[in-house]
């Protein structure tokens, strides 16, 4: 599937985004373990999310929904998990392959875990190694998927200091350490998205995080929770920098999350210039959530500072967009993790942007983007959900028509996407 994209327009009205990834996938994972009915609404129906789901179902949990954005989670306690009788797909979600490596690591029967292309290709040692120290018996193809994970060995507690800024490795090894003996602690070298923490304490675990260190003492248990799952800021992303960028562009973002692990993408906009003002703060699940008005303003690039960058990580290919249309030049580095996402990050957004006739110079850890006219072309995507979305928004200020191509992954964080934003105000079409 392709997107065709027409140059012009402008982002007007009100829209709510689907719910937050991170958010979904956590609250199957918890809501399988804990004791009791877990209820969510806000729940996001992308691919990725319900790969999750299913590997839960296959493990015996029963599951009703999503419809609508409920789902309803039977829990089955700590230790109630059954063998899966086959392999369990992850699809193109990295989050669900390196979090389900902490909770299988621990089970008494083995597992194997795999995915599609683009994961296969994702590295997996940095969850392998911690979990190895905690005892862990895991076999991968040289450090990537298919994972093959030995059960019935007794986990460790460790203190691990992550040599990386990854929310992924942090939650793989706290979630380990449920089942661990003592207490497992991480220090992570930056601050990353904390919904992990967060949620465990919704569902009744106590956390400790103190100086950079979190930690969790293992033999706790669960308790089913009620959530509502906000709006998620990653997929909001594209309609900040939509609406700063097109002229005459007033659009409101409805209870999108805040979370301040997750909200660089709007303090770095703001640097450049972008109208972002936040109304309605409140509090829903223990998570900040507010709406989000947007109009046009004329952006300017900068250096975007490298304490930002591990809480806009996922939010840099449309921030790349930003960039270009912005006076002058805007850099970024400190970001190498961006190169072991869906797709080499860096890499994809470069090669996009020069066949748009867009000023780049690539870094290893980033990239300098000099902004100036955008002229229509045909782009691919990588097998990247966000490489995609990206391009279409680039359409509001190009000067021709932009294919963007093998927009199918799309689906696995933001389905619906083409039809929002067309209801928004983006002039763009599906093709096969």
């Amino acid at each position: 599937m392709k997107f065709l994209v027409e140059p012009g327009g402008s982002l007007t009205g009100s829209v709510r985004v689907p719910g937050d990834k991170s958010m979904s996938h956590r609250t199957v994972m918890l809501g399988a373990l804990a004791e009791g009915t877990t209820v969510a609404t806000g729940f996001l129906e992308g691919q990725d999310a319900l790969c999750t789901v299913q590997a839960f179902r296959d493990m015996g949990v029963t599951i009703r929904g999503p419809e609508q954005g409920k789902i309803e989670i039977d829990g089955v306690g700590m230790n109630g998990l059954k063998a899966p009788a086959d392999v369990l797909d992850m699809g193109n979600s990295g989050t669900s392959i390196r979090l389900l490596s902490g909770l299988l690591a621990a089970q008494p029967f083995d597992s194997t875990m795999t995915g599609d292309v683009s994961l296969q290709k994702r590295p997996m040692g940095r969850v392998t190694t911690p979990l190895a120290e905690m005892g862990a018996v895991i076999e991968s193809d040289e450090g990537r998927p298919p994972l093959h994970i030995k059960g019935g060995n007794t986990l460790k507690s460790i203190h691990y200091e992550m040599p990386v800024a990854s929310a992924q490795v942090k939650s793989c090894v706290l979630l380990a350490g449920l089942y661990a003996e003592g207490r497992t602690s991480v220090t992570e070298p930056a601050p990353t998205r904390d919904h992990t923490e967060r949620m465990l304490r919704g569902f009744g675990y106590e956390v400790d995080c103190e100086n950079e260190v979190i930690s969790v003492q293992g033999g706790g248990a669960l308790k089913a929770a009620t959530l509502d799952i906000p709006a998620d800021i990653s997929s909001a992303a594209f309609f900040l920098v939509a609406a700063s960028i097109a002229e005459g562009s007033d659009l409101t973002l409805e209870h999108v999350g805040m979370n301040p692990t997750r909200s660089g993408v709007i303090t770095i906009l703001t640097l450049m210039g972008a109208d972002i003002e936040v109304l309605n703060e409140r509090e829903v699940g223990g998570e900040p959530v507010a709406d989000l008005r947007v109009r046009a303003a004329p952006l300017t690039g900068i250096d975007i500072p490298e304490d930002l960058v591990p809480l806009a990580i996922d939010e840099f290919p449309v921030l790349f967009i930003a960039a270009a249309c912005a006076s002058g030049k805007t850099t970024l580095s400190g970001a190498e993790e961006l190169r072991v996402k869906e797709s080499d990050r860096i890499a994809s957004m470069a090669e996009g942007l020069t066949r748009l006739g867009v000023e780049n110079e690539v870094m290893p850890d980033g990239i300098i983007i000099t902004g100036g006219p955008i002229s229509g072309g045909e782009v691919n995507t990588f097998h990247d959900h966000r490489i995609a979305m990206s391009f279409s928004v680039a359409a509001l200020r190009a000067t021709g028509t932009i294919q963007v191509n093998d927009c199918d992954h799309v689906a696995t964080s933001f389905p619906g996407f083409a039809a929002l934003a067309r209801g928004a105000g983006l002039r763009i079409s599906e093709a096969s």
